[in-house]
């Protein structure tokens, strides 16, 4: 049975007391006559076109009855009358509220035994700009916003293809957000289209409150202690459409302007647009840049702290690498008090007006590197180091990789700390098998091309191919 098959007086107490319009400056309610009938329309301000909307009432005022005669039910008057593309009929008053409050203009109208849906809503965005986190020298300097529905256009306007296909999900009992699951149909990896569509249809939450973390905690609820990532952000659809192109799926949240691509192993990281605007002999280096600058932030400071107790191990004339002049604090503690210091520097940043950025800089920069040495706190090795290391992490396209490398080093001082070259090679073991066993969101295991072995998906990894020679 219909929501909306009582008569129009009791349909209309029913919407007015769910939608709770007395309570809500921006909720509208707009009553008109047309036909001989009567009908009223429910939506937010803000969110609609006004112009569009005004066309609408004005169009459907000059209705008549003997134009009306005919149109027995809701379906039949949109068939006839609704001059808007974006015209849908519903019987279920949910669907009716969550269309209204998401943006729509619903109509309940007397005499029909179902709701009929307007959509010519409008959302607030800011400009489609270059993102700052995703720079390119060469390319377009264009990128994802907040608004869905924007970012869908932005790939569609780059893959002109009928087979790029779109699914909406409205995740969240109470924020129904839209989550967009776009692939090519004909590239896509069905196995991992079905597991992601089963995984979105099961999700039980209130609401994305947090866009995308939550819908990532939501889709691996498991991953507590793995700090590696499991999903690459994207905010540039130049980058997502080349991502459909090889058969990958693209995720949009509503909300949030960057998307979300899965699966995702290790080597995927060593990947970036930039590597695409340049020569195949120029991106082939920055991948390699990239795969070198990983191992080095994760080893380089571990290394050299076990090498700096046994000394002895390597040729004298590279001892000056080691400390010269201790002090009274032992060097793991100014490794980790560095690697603090660097996370908060980091951190205070995120909250540091652009006006005062540049000197925020100078203060960090004298008073935590110069005078920190010249205090006797640290030693210059270990500022110079964890400059380095610092510097490196940057290198990486992904925040979360270089996170997953802080940790997975502090690891390795620990442990170096407490048992020496035991606890550095049990430390090494120990990440060697939490990367074998991490299994991507299709369960395949993080390390693939490499394992299992696929030749011509590792060579596509490491080297930057000719574009027409891709597939």
């Amino acid at each position: 049975m219909s929501d909306f098959a009582y008569p129009y007086t009791v349909n209309l107490l029913r919407v007015r007391e769910k939608l709770r319009v007395e309570h809500s400056f921006d909720l509208l309610e707009k009553k008109i006559r047309f036909g001989g009938g009567q009908a009223t329309f429910f939506c937010i301000d803000g969110f609609i076109k006004d112009a569009v909307f005004e066309k609408m009432l004005e169009y459907l005022s000059q209705l008549t009855e003997k134009q009306l005669r005919g149109t027995p039910d809701a379906d039949t008057f949109v068939d006839a009358f609704a001059t808007y593309i974006e015209t849908e009929t519903t019987d279920s008053l949910d669907t009716f509220l969550s269309m209204v409050l998401s943006g729509a203009v619903g109509m309940v109208a007397e005499g029909f035994q179902k709701a009929v849906l307007f959509d010519p809503r409008t959302y607030p965005s800011r400009a489609v700009e270059e993102p700052e986190s995703d720079r390119l020298l060469r390319g377009p300097h264009e990128g994802f916003v907040e608004t869905v529905i924007f970012n869908t256009a932005l790939i569609r306007r780059r893959i002109r293809d009928p087979l790029l296909t779109m699914e909406l999900f409205r995740i969240g009992t109470r924020s129904r957000t839209d989550v967009v699951v776009c692939y090519m149909a004909q590239s896509v990896d069905r196995r991992l289209l079905h597991i992601l569509e089963d995984k979105l249809k099961n999700i039980r939450v209130p609401a994305l409150s947090m866009g995308q973390e939550s819908l990532r905690e939501c889709l691996l609820p498991k991953q507590l202690w793995n700090p590696f990532p499991r999903f690459r952000y994207t905010e540039r659809p130049d980058t997502a459409a080349a991502c459909l192109y090889d058969g990958n799926i693209i995720v949009l949240v509503d909300g949030t302007p960057s998307a979300m691509i899965v699966p995702t192993g290790l080597f995927d990281f060593i990947q970036d647009i930039n590597d695409y605007y340049f020569t195949p002999l120029v991106g082939t280096f920055f991948k390699f840049v990239r795969g070198f600058m990983f191992l080095l932030s994760l080893l380089f400071i571990p290394t050299w702290y076990v090498l700096s107790l046994h000394h002895t191990l390597i040729p004298e004339q590279y001892w000056f690498i080691f400390v010269n002049h201790p002090n009274g604090v032992s060097v793991y503690l100014q490794l980790m008090v560095s690697e603090f210091l660097i996370d908060m520097l980091r951190l205070a940043s995120l909250n540091t007006p652009n006006v005062l950025s540049n000197s925020f800089s100078v203060i960090g920069a004298l008073v935590l590197g110069e005078f920190g040495v010249s205090s006797g706190l640290f030693v210059h090795e270990v500022v110079m180091f964890m400059a380095f290391t610092s510097i490196s992490n940057f290198v990486l396209p992904s925040y979360e990789l270089g996170f997953s490398n802080k940790f997975c080093r502090m690891l390795l001082l620990t442990l170096t700390f407490l048992f020496d070259f035991w606890g550095y090679f049990a430390a090494l073991v120990l990440i060697a098998v939490l990367i074998c066993t991490t299994k991507t969101l299709d369960g395949y295991t993080y390390l693939y091309p490499l394992f299992p072995f696929n030749k011509d998906a590792l060579v596509s990894a490491l080297f930057r191919k000719r574009l027409h020679a891709q597939k």
